[in-house]
């Protein structure tokens, strides 16, 4: 199942490219595998993926050790400050910074374990109150603020679109945090690159790719539907 769903997520991925004239080299696929037993990331990871997403620190912890060495993490859940030094040694991109507070402690962290680490901020581009995220027009001050800390490097912007039945209803949130990235590159901040957006999840990521998306988070279109009463194996 997981390599059909693979082959069927890159298929769409090239077609969205096509349509938009870009080159799939310029999009990256997150198999998010939270919830996700070992052995179905294992498949995954026969198949070609490198690249996996996790929202919670518990399940990085747990799989890290278990998988090969050459995947590269992604933290792209809500991450809280009192838990990141157990991750930032581990993960190559933390998608999730919504505050200068948690950049802080990631910083520190860093310095700490010897390791720079690379970073999205996160924006609530549609306001959400239920999601994470900061605000569009908070975003330009918190990027500068963030830039300043050592051991710490801005990469771009994350965002996580409203659930919809119809992927074209986000398209205009997708152009809005795309018009964002250009507007804080044009800014010329040091220690920000704004060459990633990561936009786009299973129901919409063909959409995000049209808008301008580098990295898209694709967890149900390959791994299936989850099942959130059962635990996380690790073998």
């Amino acid at each position: 199942m997981v390599k059909e769903n693979l082959l069927q997520v890159q298929e769409n991925i090239r077609k969205a490219c096509e349509k938009s004239g870009r080159n799939p080299k310029e999009v990256t696929l997150i198999a998010v595998s939270k919830t996700k037993p070992v052995p179905m990331l294992k498949e995954a990871y026969e198949d070609g993926s490198r690249e996996f997403g996790e929202n919670k620190v518990q399940e990085i912890m747990d799989k890290y050790p278990v998988l090969p060495p050459d995947i590269h993490w992604h933290m792209i859940g809500h991450l809280q400050r009192n838990k990141v030094k157990y991750i930032v040694d581990k993960v190559c991109l933390i998608h999730s910074v919504d505050s200068f507070r948690l950049a802080e402690e990631i910083s520190a962290q860093a310095k700490k374990k010897r390791v720079e680490a690379d970073i999205l901020v996160e924006v609530n581009i549609a306001q959400e109150e239920s999601k994470f995220g900061t605000s569009r027009e908070e975003a330009f001050c918190l990027v500068e603020e963030i830039a300043r800390l050592p051991h710490i490097h801005i990469k771009g912007l994350m965002t996580i679109a409203p659930f919809v039945e119809n992927p074209e209803d986000n398209r205009e949130y997708f152009r809005q945090i795309r018009q964002l990235s250009v507007d804080i590159m044009r800014k010329n901040i040091d220690n920000v690159s704004m060459s990633v957006l990561s936009m786009g999840m299973t129901g919409d990521y063909m959409v995000a790719i049209e808008e301008g998306a580098t990295m898209v988070r694709v967890g149900t279109g390959i791994f299936g539907e989850r099942n959130y009463q059962k635990t996380c194996e690790t073998d």
